[in-house]
């Protein structure tokens, strides 16, 4: 790579983690997609400067992808990355047209989002003590189901976060985004009950996050992956039993009963409502039971 093609990769690298306030997992991930593109134009063209690829370049890197077994979904990923590299390089002025303004994404076939059934959510149950892990357990799925929230919200909730006189939460969602979401009052006797309980077993420790390991310690997206997938392994046949999974649920049943779809969206802290659309397709199942039941040839 040049110096001026080192800089303008660093230089987008910092603006997406910093003005767009993308996760640095997300920035790494935008790095990996560029270095990947920038060794295939050295390797196949000895092109050492991303500025200057033309379109013909990059089918070229998409039909290499597709030969070497890559699913269109992971070529779409790293189209868009190329995508929004590209449009800052317009921005600072350092090219004038995007070698990806004549490329599409390949198509992919609609994956339909996956959720834990009405019936077997309501086979969860949890032994009646006062034993820590029982309780906090019991509200990560709680929290997870009832409110829809990515596992990585649920770590971030601190003990302030709960309105217990409004029932809410407020959430600190993607790119330091919060919103707030509503709670019922049997959940907030859930956590009220819990926080008692992760006091009197470490009250040495200062907590300043809800949710905390069986050291009362902050926990990690593996810890709370084990407990959710515990609990579903003894509930539901379904492949996936991740805390995503519950995120899905959440969205489903509430479409299934009924809710709007722009408050489903609100709730779930989407940008935008193609994000939540996913869910409608999950929905067609319960529209052909009310058809059944409800049109008079419905039954024939």
């Amino acid at each position: 790579m040049t110096h001026d093609d080192i800089a303008m990769l660093n230089d987008f690298l910092k603006y997406i983690e910093i003005e767009k306030r993308y996760s640095m997992h997300t920035v790494n991930a935008y790095k990996r997609d560029i270095d990947q593109f920038r060794n295939y134009l050295q390797k196949y063209y000895e092109i050492s400067n991303l500025l200057h690829v033309d379109s013909d370049k990059v089918r070229s890197y998409i039909i290499h992808l597709k030969d070497h077994g890559l699913e269109n979904r992971s070529i779409n990923r790293k189209i868009s990355s190329l995508r929004t590299f590209y449009m800052y390089c317009i921005r600072e002025k350092k090219i004038k047209n995007s070698p990806l303004s004549e490329i599409k994404s390949l198509r992919q076939p609609r994956e339909l989002a996956k959720f834990v059934p009405e019936c077997d959510m309501e086979n969860i149950s949890f032994e009646k003590t006062e034993e820590f892990t029982v309780r906090r357990d019991e509200l990560v799925i709680e929290i997870l189901y009832q409110t829809g929230i990515r596992q990585t919200e649920l770590r971030s909730i601190l003990d302030s976060d709960i309105d217990g006189n409004k029932f809410q939460i407020k959430i600190h969602g993607k790119r330091n985004k919060d919103r707030v979401v509503p709670i019922e009052a049997d959940l907030l006797k859930l956590i009220e009950q819990y926080k008692k309980i992760r006091n009197r077993q470490f009250p040495e420790k200062k907590n300043v996050k809800l949710i905390v390991n069986n050291k009362g310690e902050e926990a990690t997206p593996k810890f709370i992956y084990t407990i959710v997938n515990r609990v579903l392994s003894g509930i539901t046949t379904i492949e996936q039993k991740s805390p995503h999974v519950l995120r899905h649920t959440f969205a489903t049943h509430l479409l299934n009963r009924g809710a709007d779809i722009r408050a489903i969206q609100k709730m779930l802290g989407h940008d935008s409502l193609s994000s939540t659309q996913i869910y409608t397709y999950n929905t067609i199942d319960k529209l052909k039971e009310i058809y059944k039941d409800s049109h008079p040839y419905g039954d024939k």
